[in-house]
């Protein structure tokens, strides 16, 4: 389940079709409100985002596709794909990452409907941002146009492919795949069940009752792919395309979830470490700002996954991955990764 969206069918949506927030749709796409109707009755469905005051903000509409035309020139993609048909962010929730979010469930459906190829057409110039999130997770423009649209496709492979590109580059072009073998170091970081609870929203704990994320300041963090863990762990060998393994302390003392690491960077400045984690970490500014009186290590990555089961320390502990609770960021050898890999059957 992934918080603050809903996925609805379109023709639930035709009381809203009549407000501000398809104006610029409408303006963009002649006849748009025939098309929306005549999708609606055919059973297609959205995913959407309502703002504080319950009215529409934000909507992705998609659908599955089977050998579909793609361009003006006929290219043809084979098999199925997922396409994102409209995909707009509304004023009224930006900067709660809700693009990502609609880019986490697209994901995420490719991946349970194995579908080969996620593709959108769009207005480049007209939506600089959609074209920038596209292409940090992996969309290529180039395959040509569509009506007078650039055409964006990902390539999502059931399996990993084996290609010899560096690990930061893998993940971003095949995500959620990701680089593993050998010559990528892994780590396990600790993460107190507070701060698990805010990166991890989507994450069904076992032992505490539903996140009530109206009430929390920071809900909207974990609506990102990307994310940010601010330490002062000793570690200083942490590079991009490193895999990660978090680790639920105090409550439940499992380890959860699995990432991979975008970006790694060692400052004291906090305007300069602020910047860099906008909207992607639990910290406040004023929490920054006293984290930063000393070198605080700045760890961008992206989430790939939950384990369907987590692994409890005790199970850890007998495999010799950990020997103890660990307090900081722990470097794994490749047996203890592989180990890992075991008991989380995967």
């Amino acid at each position: 389940h992934l918080p603050n969206i809903e996925d609805v069918p379109l023709y639930s949506l035709s009381p809203d079709l009549k407000g501000a927030f398809f104006c610029s749709l409408r303006e963009d796409y002649q006849d748009f409100n025939n098309w929306f109707t005549k999708k609606a009755r055919e059973g297609r469905r959205a995913w959407i985002c309502r703002d504080d005051h319950g009215n529409l903000g934000a909507i992705c509409i998609y659908a599955e596709q089977v050998d579909e035309r793609i361009t003006d020139a006929g290219e043809v993609l084979p098999g199925k794909a997922l396409k994102l048909c409209t995909f707009k962010v509304g004023d009224s929730v930006r900067g709660r990452k809700i693009g990502e979010l609609f880019l986490k469930a697209a994901f995420r459906y490719a991946t349970e409907n194995r579908c080969l190829n996620i593709f959108i057409h769009g207005n480049a110039e007209k939506q600089n941002y959609l074209a920038s999130l596209l292409a940090d997770f992996g969309f290529s423009g180039n395959s040509g146009s569509y009506g007078g649209d650039v055409v964006w496709i990902k390539k999502h492979p059931e399996i990993a492919p084996n290609e010899s590109i560096n690990a930061k580059d893998f993940v971003r072009l095949y995500y959620p795949h990701y680089r593993q073998d050998a010559s990528v170091s892994k780590y396990l970081i600790p993460i107190v069940p507070a701060y698990h609870d805010i990166l991890f929203p989507d994450y069904l704990s076992p032992t505490r009752a539903q996140l009530n994320l109206f009430e929390n300041p920071q809900r909207h963090v974990g609506n990102a792919i990307k994310l940010a863990y601010l330490c002062h762990t000793q570690t200083k060998t942490i590079v991009p395309g490193d895999v990660i393994l978090f680790y639920r302390s105090t409550d439940e003392k499992m380890l959860t979830t699995i990432g991979v690491v975008d970006d790694f960077s060692i400052s004291a400045d906090s305007a300069e470490i602020s910047a860099q984690v906008s909207r992607r970490t639990v910290y406040s500014y004023d929490q920054i700002a006293s984290m930063a009186r000393k070198e605080v290590k700045v760890i961008l990555f992206r989430i790939i996954k939950h384990l369907p089961s987590p692994i409890p320390f005790k199970e850890l502990k007998k495999r010799g991955i950990l020997s103890g609770s660990p307090q900081s960021i722990v470097k794994l050898n490749e047996s203890k990764y592989r180990s890992f890999l075991d008991a989380a059957g995967i």
